[in-house]
């Protein structure tokens, strides 16, 4: 079983899109943020570390989920 519960949502309601469609507040693509709820853990993981990447500036701005 794959709980998506155990992967908490890193919005921090701050929500205010770049010109590539990244969350300012928690770093996701649009369609990241859209595909969130019916990604399973292990994607809920990969979005989150490329969400960190983006936000440190080291990673791309390639979505995860489209």
């Amino acid at each position: 079983m794959n709980n998506t519960n155990d992967v908490e949502s890193p919005c921090v309601r701050n929500c205010c899109l770049n010109e590539d469609d990244v969350c300012m507040g928690c770093f996701r693509t649009i369609a990241e943020i859209i595909g969130w709820g019916q990604a399973n853990s292990k994607e809920r993981k990969t979005i989150l570390q490329i969400a960190k990447q983006r936000e440190t500036g080291i990673g791309s701005n390639k979505p995860i989920i489209e």
